[in-house]
């Protein structure tokens, strides 16, 4: 194959996953065992440092009636409400009503707090049921893939495109940010929000590499492509949320002067080698490290009778089952608080989903897939006075 980014056919592989599933494809019982699995390969490019996948799952079939919402968790909420605050505060002094499209809208967690400020909102999802929901929900939102052709369609131009959690998801990679330039004003400003690979690789976050995550970008990466299309950044920060998402603030080429912390974050990457194949090379041992760590703890837990539950039902989450060949011989159910996720099992593992709310049984042990929300789920159990070992199979 090609590299996503430069065309470069010079591609490493640095980490093999395995087959496996999709990880959105939560299934009915009457599915299980027949979902398809794919090859979970993460390759590097020599020519533009780029780390991507190896292979494509069709974004129709991952993207057009997935079951994520974003408004489920508090923690994404309040960070959403920030960077809301933030750009408000940084690029709105006059105080005027501004226009924001936000691409991957979702359940339009975060245009509703531009709504609030009473900004022209209008959100993009591909989601036929998430979308349905934003509409209810007057969020203004149209259900398609955002690519070039979209763009032409909307043709209205924004103060501000926001995308986040969607730029490292494309297939229409080029198309995209070609549409992103066309309806950015002269002075808009793009922001993306993506998880920074060089924290993955810190907090050893395999399981945030999975089929709907085509590429993982670095800052260097990130501007390279860019730079192909007439952009750049020129500030960014980065949030604690997911265990480190970068927040990057994009413009027309030469709009703005770049930041010193920007410059800062750059000269970070360059001390700490995250964009040269020997930074992967580590990290293969790393997760080979840690899956012995975790087995470990599971078959002695499994050994002593111990009953384990898992919390939350996180795409991420069944990379790690998956890999770990986890199933509910040691993980009996895994609760979960997304009601579009009730009654289904986990792809490629089978471990049942049940509503958190709905869950009378008190495990001796709770494995918390959704260790980046990890605050707000000790907080939730601390109030419940509920007295478990919870574990951490991803310790950030």
């Amino acid at each position: 194959m090609k590299c996503r980014v430069c065309d470069s056919t010079k591609l490493k592989e640095v980490l093999n996953l395995g087959k496996q599933p999709w990880c959105n494809n939560f299934l009915k019982k009457k599915d299980i065992g027949r979902e398809k699995k794919y090859p979970l390969v993460l390759l590097f490019c020599k020519s533009c440092s780029l780390v991507q996948l190896n292979h494509t799952v069709k974004k129709e079939i991952m993207f057009s009636d997935h079951t994520y919402l974003s408004g489920i968790t508090k923690t994404l909420s309040d960070h959403f409400e920030r960077v809301s605050y933030d750009l408000n505060k940084k690029y709105n002094k006059e105080n005027k009503i501004k226009r924001i499209l936000d691409i991957g809208s979702n359940d339009g967690t975060f245009l509703k707090h531009f709504k609030k400020i009473k900004w022209d909102i209008l959100g993009v999802e591909s989601s036929k049921k998430i979308s349905q929901i934003a509409n209810k929900n007057n969020i203004k939102t149209i259900n398609k893939f955002f690519n070039l052709k979209l763009a032409k369609r909307i043709k209205k131009k924004f103060d501000f495109i926001n995308a986040s959690g969607i730029f490292f998801h494309l297939e229409e990679l080029h198309s995209f940010t070609k549409g992103v330039k066309l309806l950015l004003k002269k002075d808009g400003v793009f922001i993306i929000q993506f998880l920074y690979m060089k924290s993955i690789v810190e907090n050893t976050a395999f399981d945030q590499i999975y089929h709907e995550h085509l590429l993982y970008y670095n800052l260097v990466t990130l501007e390279k492509l860019l730079n192909k299309h007439g952009l750049e950044i020129f500030d960014c920060n980065l949030e604690s949320v997911h265990g480190g998402q970068m927040v990057a603030h994009v413009n027309h080429s030469g709009r703005r002067k770049k930041t010193k912390r920007y410059l800062n974050f750059l000269k970070k990457e360059i001390r700490s080698g995250c964009n040269k194949i020997d930074y992967y090379t580590r990290f293969r041992k790393k997760v080979e490290n840690l899956k012995v760590k975790n087995l470990k703890f599971l078959n002695s837990a499994k050994k002593n009778k111990k009953t384990i539950f898992g919390i939350g039902a996180p795409a991420k989450g069944n990379t790690l089952l998956n890999y770990f060949k986890l199933n509910k011989k040691t993980i009996t159910k895994l609760l979960e608080k997304n009601t579009m996720r009730k009654n289904l099992y986990t792809p490629g593992s089978h471990i049942p989903i049940v509503l958190e709310h709905e869950e009378k049984k008190i495990p001796d042990i709770y494995y918390v897939l959704a260790w980046n929300f990890k605050k707000e789920i000790l907080k939730n159990f601390k109030k419940k006075k509920i007295k478990a070992e919870f574990y951490f199979p991803i310790n950030t």
